[in-house]
């Protein structure tokens, strides 16, 4: 992997949509140059105006030529569009040698993107928001301390990351927009594989499989989301731990099996079109308004069970609700994502393709910069000895 190309201090923030917050303020203190691209000129304005950047940024009506047109070496993209367009984003990125970073999971396209960009010392940040994100950050500091109680030897562990923006006054249809209804409802038809009694199971309908959980006396209702296996790479469990249970996925309010039922019979067709039109009659019917205030919940939790019989649990928890000023989730996401920004303007991110902190000395750094700008969470553990 070659040594990343300096980055030259613009960066370029494409989108002004439910996720964008004051992560971007934070780019704007430390970028030489701040362009942020909207649907429209006005769209980015307004975006500026309401983060208070009308005078430190510059607003731009997106557009992919358009945006070629003013990429120079060195420069950062910055993406909060659908994942979708991410591929094409990162190829433009490669031509014109800009670094690249989301908060969306690793597609297949950006993996085949990815290798060029890594040869040409290019930074290719996914990953980094909320869940894919924190999540991220809580996983490699439980996996580091649950070495240091339990060890490497043979242990049966439980893993499990459950993340959810939901309404922080829970209404009739159990749930809050927080990114595009057309998101919300493919994502319900993209099947999820992970471990459960020690067993690997795949999940066509993610839903089906919903459990209750349990947090704080609070009962949720939590499905598994997407490929939860390949993480138990990433999160560096020693090869004598065994999973029994190993799961990443959505928290839901209770009741919201029920308030959906009609939605899944849609879903379930796999009609395009009638799919898309069930997303714009939701989007209308439960609008978000500036009277809303959502809330966002992310548990992840290891149990550990040693064979020489010591045993550890481990949890973080961040619970969070949003204020007038911006949504919990803007700040969940946008923040992480600014800080990998900063990261890549101070040449301290390698090229290539990384996924958030990687490992639990990046992970405190990155939850220090999280604290110090108003994400909180708590950290519980028990351990027991044989």
């Amino acid at each position: 992997m070659s040594d990343a190309i300096p980055a030259d201090g613009t960066v370029h923030w494409i989108g002004t949509g439910l996720s964008t917050g004051s992560g971007l303020r934070v780019v704007a203190d430390r970028a030489r140059r701040l362009l942020v691209w909207g649907r429209t000129d006005a769209k980015a304005e307004r975006c500026l105006a309401r983060l208070g950047l009308t005078d430190r940024a510059g607003a731009r009506a997106y557009d992919l030529g358009r945006l070629a047109q003013e990429l120079r070496t060195g420069d950062i993209v910055v993406s909060m569009l659908p994942a979708s367009e991410h591929p094409a984003l990162l190829r433009l990125c490669v031509e014109h040698n800009a670094h690249f970073a989301c908060s969306s999971y690793v597609s297949e396209g950006i993996l085949a993107e990815a290798p060029a960009a890594a040869k040409a010392g290019l930074v290719v940040l996914t990953e980094a928001g909320l869940d894919p994100g924190i999540d991220h950050l809580f996983a490699d500091l439980l996996v580091a301390r649950g070495r240091e109680v339990v060890g490497d030897g043979p242990a049966t562990v439980e893993f499990t990351s459950y993340c959810g923006g939901v309404p922080a006054e829970p209404n009739e249809f159990r749930y809050r927009f927080s990114w595009a209804p057309r998101g919300v409802l493919s994502a319900l038809r993209a099947p999820a594989r992970y471990r459960d009694e020690g067993v690997e199971r795949v999940v066509d309908l993610p839903w089906t499989a919903t459990r209750a959980h349990v947090l704080d006396g609070e009962t949720f209702e939590a499905y598994p989301n997407r490929d939860s296996v390949p993480y138990l790479a990433q999160y560096a469990f020693p090869p004598a731990w065994q999973a029994r249970v190993f799961v990443r996925g959505t928290l839901r309010l209770e009741g919201w099996l029920r308030a959906w039922e009609d939605v899944f019979a849609t879903v379930r067709t796999g009609d395009g079109d009638r799919i898309a039109a069930l997303a714009d009659e939701l989007a209308a019917r439960h609008p978000t308004t500036d009277a809303d205030r959502d809330r966002v919940v992310l548990a992840v939790a290891l149990d550990i069970r040693g064979a020489n019989g010591a045993s550890w649990h481990g949890e973080y928890v961040l619970d969070t609700v949003g204020d007038a000023e911006e949504s919990a989730m803007a700040r969940c996401v946008s923040l992480p994502l600014a800080y990998g920004v900063t990261e890549i303007l101070d040449g301290q991110a390698p090229a290539g393709l990384r996924q958030a902190a990687q490992g639990a000395e990046d992970a405190r750094r990155w939850l220090a910069f999280l604290s110090a700008n108003g994400v909180d969470w708590r950290f519980d553990e028990q351990r027991r000895t044989g």
